[in-house]
């Protein structure tokens, strides 16, 4: 599988190319640890508004700065990964700020995309995008589908006892082989 992880180094030239084309490029943002259909359903509305889809992904470090010294579950590494399989998305950026406010600016999004659950007036960046003629876009979410949900569900079914392991208890059974060596010497 190809990576779509843009370094930020080579993230104007890649939106310069896209715009020779004549490609429109939406942006959007978040942490997507625990991806579950609510963020694919969200990742495909928002580039069904554009050609293009930039996502902004937040790291670790950002993870933890603006949501919980505990989070994320899923490493970035890893996180990437899984949304870079999605064909909705085109790019991938990471960010280590409490905010992709850095990213919009050099990004210049046509389209920028913030779920439902945001304030227009709270869409970090939202005032610059508009400013220059962008688009700002609110997108509808599925309603109790959130990462936090999916953690809480989990600890209420578990709490702090352990989970038991998927193959414990489980014998495996051993196949016999028999080599074409074992074979010859049987006649």
């Amino acid at each position: 599988m190809k990576s779509k992880i843009i370094p930020r180094s080579k993230l104007e030239k890649t939106v310069r190319t896209w715009r020779k084309k004549g490609e429109t490029v939406v942006f959007t943002n978040g942490c997507f640890d625990i991806l579950h259909a609510g963020h694919v359903r969200y990742l495909n509305r928002a580039r069904a508004m554009g050609d293009r889809l930039i996502l902004g992904l937040n790291s670790d470090r950002s993870v933890r700065l603006i949501k919980d010294p505990a989070r994320p579950l899923i490493p970035e590494k890893q996180r990437a990964e899984v949304l870079s399989s999605l064909e909705c998305v085109d790019g991938i950026v990471l960010f280590h700020e409490a905010d992709p406010r850095k990213l919009i600016e050099a990004i210049r999004p046509d389209v920028l995309v913030k779920g439902a659950d945001w304030a227009l007036q709270d869409i970090v960046g939202a005032d610059l995008v508009k400013k220059y003629g962008g688009k700002v876009r609110r997108v509808r979410l599925v309603p109790s589908l959130s990462t936090t949900a999916i953690i809480r569900r989990i600890l209420s079914r578990y709490g702090k006892r352990d989970i038991p392991s998927t193959d414990k208890g489980k014998k495996v059974a051993k196949r016999k082989t028999s080599s074409p060596t074992s074979e010859k010497g049987k006649k």
